[in-house]
């Protein structure tokens, strides 16, 4: 396989995203070759850091596949059937040894690279006739232009290598760089995973600033979510949030009023009341 270098990368990426996958994977790859024990179970979780790993191995491929242009479906973007798909996958996949696994999630990793290097056109011998909207890749949380795709996949590398270094007793990965990467994912799939139930009745318009990061609006109305580059006008409630505690919010591994509490949440407006709220209006997949 060849080795694509950053220089490779730059022009297809926004500026940091493919060295961010690139040492993300590295870091991860890191963490399961000190491991004494894959059978050690993953904090808040029924997997081992065995099988956090080998899905972490499959969804690089995954992701390496659908940027070359090739089909995978992989369930309909609701929890339910993500967590299906997990689990017919960690079942055909039966490895759970840390060596194997780190070098697959770095190979998937720049695999993945070597695709996105590549005109989108000329990923596969697929192409077009396999690509979601206006030639997007379809993914497991519907189609994404390339750029986005790059940015779920650090965001999934970052979710899980939480993990695994929480189980494995070792720092993550996680820092203000790399979220702020994470971010065109996180704010083009906030309208897919909004809860239907939480969001019904509501109006709202939220301002969400990244301390010493991005700002960007969400607002809500009539049961729909759309999210807005900078401030909504007439803002509701504003949320200052250290970026770490958002992304691990938004994944599900953090709980809020933990952060509230570490002073990582400040919250203002004409209804701050609102904050709390907030990461309920959403299910992490």
């Amino acid at each position: 396989m060849r080795t694509t270098t950053w220089q490779d990368t730059r022009g297809s990426l926004p500026e940091g995203l493919g060295q961010a996958i690139r040492g993300t994977a590295g870091d991860i790859a890191a963490l399961l070759r000190g491991a004494r024990d894959t059978a050690v179970p993953v904090p808040g979780s029924e997997w081992t850091v065995g099988e956090a790993a080998a899905h972490l191995a499959l969804a690089n491929e995954l992701m390496a596949d659908l940027a070359a242009g090739r089909e995978r479906p992989y369930g309909d973007g609701t929890p339910q059937s993500l967590a299906g798909a997990n689990e017919r996958s960690l079942a055909d996949f039966t490895e759970r040894r840390a060596e194997p696994l780190a070098t697959m999630i770095t190979e998937q990793a720049e695999a993945f690279l070597d695709a996105m290097a590549r005109p989108a056109a000329a990923g596969s011998a697929e192409g077009a006739d396999t690509a979601g909207e206006a030639g997007m890749p379809t993914t497991p949380l519907g189609p994404m232009g390339r750029d986005v795709l790059a940015s779920y996949l650090l965001t999934h590398m970052l979710g899980h290598g939480y993990d695994l270094a929480r189980a494995l007793g070792r720092p993550h990965m996680i820092d203000r760089a790399r979220v702020g990467l994470c971010m065109p994912f996180m704010r083009a799939v906030m309208p897919r995973v909004a809860d239907a139930g939480a969001t019904a009745g509501l109006t709202a318009r939220y301002t969400i600033r990244l301390r010493g990061g991005e700002t960007f609006g969400v607002s809500l109305a009539d049961g729909t979510v759309r999210v807005t580059a900078g401030p909504p006008d007439g803002s509701d409630c504003t949320i200052l949030i250290e970026p770490t505690a958002f992304l691990l919010i938004a994944l599900g591994r953090r709980d809020p009023w933990r952060a509230i509490g570490r002073g990582q949440i400040v919250a203002w407006g004409r209804r701050p009341w609102l904050a709390p709220r907030f990461p309920t209006l959403f299910k992490a997949p």
